[in-house]
């Protein structure tokens, strides 16, 4: 039986599979941590934790870099919030370009008896709230993976013209997108000829101020930008000082900041959102459902799909014997942990191993069932982070 440890209110479908799987919720010593938005620390790290579950794409609220060197796997869940954030682009868009906030205000101020005055009153001032459409504009998308792709193809139904970057691309992400999206060079070949500009990229070490000082001065006069990717990832002060001077036409965010507050008090081309690009029922259920599946999948089997410090592997089960190791990415790895194996008498059924920058891990079906001694062997081969051993009922096969 494994135990888990949440830091956030999860939609109780992700918890629900975790109790199907007889996991027991636990306040200590969990095997697994399942978490939102929580900004976890290293002194969360108990010894016997195993993987970090976080239900939502980014993991800058996780010390990933602790959590690796601990042997920590650490899953989050691309796409399962895609297309509420998607939804909401489209909505930040709208909202940047047809005098829609202006015209609710001014109608909720209206006070008239009679139909006749209130009508007249609206149509002598509905002019001042006139905005442009979509369809025709060029939309610049940076950042091309689940959210940037599923954005291109709702945008490409409105009839907008699509620039992507995005020099990480894959290969699935490729797939995703529309043919008619046109691949910018560089991120400034982009900005020069994007009406809006859309950012979908993660906030690490490289993209912080990613929008900044230097490149706002290529965007294209008047053009909009959306961030529902993370606040650090555009320097608001350098926002602010374009739109001030008008270089910048609108800037819609998800991540307020007291500058940005006072501005949107005083000016109307800033839009604030509370956070919620993630914030639909379906998202959340959506979020935890994957997380939680990823946990089990780690603990039951030593199986990885979506980790931002692991390598994906996977193993279809041959044996009711496996072993899960980790170990630092050394030469000659394999052949020490074949060999610990093998001086036991015991054979390996099939493996598997996978490797990312310093971390390795390794999925061995035996044909019998390791011994006590033989863990302790594999743990004290130099390099080796860390064993464990999955047996399962022979009908569980």
């Amino acid at each position: 039986m494994f135990n888990y440890k949440t830091f956030n209110n999860i939609a109780e479908d992700g918890l629900d599979i975790l109790r199907n799987k007889k996991f027991k919720e636990v306040s200590e010593k969990p095997d697994g941590i399942l978490l939102r938005s929580y900004n976890i620390s290293n002194k969360d790290f108990e010894d016997n934790l195993l993987c970090i579950a976080r239900a939502g794409a980014g993991t800058n609220n996780i010390p990933i870099e602790d959590a690796t060197k601990k042997g920590i796997v650490v899953f989050n869940t691309p796409g399962a919030n895609a297309n509420a954030v998607k939804e909401l682009v489209i909505c930040g868009m709208l909202l940047s370009s047809r005098g829609i906030i202006e015209g609710i205000e001014f109608a909720k101020k209206l006070d008239f008896e009679d139909a006749e005055s209130l009508n007249k009153a609206m149509e002598a001032q509905k002019k001042a709230f006139a905005g442009n459409e979509l369809a025709g504009k060029t939309l610049g998308i940076i950042g091309l993976g689940s959210i940037g792709s599923m954005l291109a193809q709702a945008a490409h139904t409105l009839g907008m013209r699509l620039v992507g970057y995005d020099p990480y691309i894959s290969i699935e992400g490729a797939w995703r997108l529309p043919a008619d999206v046109e691949k910018a060079e560089t991120m400034e070949a982009l900005l020069q000829q994007s009406d809006y500009v859309s950012l979908h990229v993660p906030l690490v070490e490289d993209t912080k101020n990613l929008i900044n000082k230097s490149n706002l001065k290529k965007f294209k006069n008047g053009a909009r930008l959306i961030n529902l990717s993370r606040g650090g990832i555009v320097n608001t002060d350098d926002v602010i000082a374009e739109l001030e001077n008008g270089n910048l036409g609108r800037f819609v965010t998800d991540f307020p900041t007291p500058e940005l507050i006072k501005r949107s008090v005083d000016k109307n081309d800033v839009v604030l959102l509370p956070h919620l690009g993630a914030s639909t029922k379906e998202a959340e259920v959506n979020c935890a459902v994957m997380a939680a599946n990823q946990m089990v999948n780690y603990l039951q089997d030593g199986t990885i799909l979506n980790s931002v410090n692991f390598p994906r592997i996977s193993l279809s089960r041959g044996t009711n014997h496996r072993l899960v190791i980790i170990n630092h990415n050394e030469p000659g790895m394999i052949s020490k942990i074949a060999d610990s194996i093998a001086a036991f008498d015991i054979n390996i059924a099939e493996m598997t191993n996978k490797s990312r920058d310093e971390i390795a891990i390794n999925l061995i079906d035996l044909e019998s069932q390791a011994s006590k001694q033989l863990i302790e062997q594999l743990k004290s081969v130099e390099h080796v982070m860390s064993v464990r051993s999955l047996d399962i009922d022979s009908q569980e096969l």
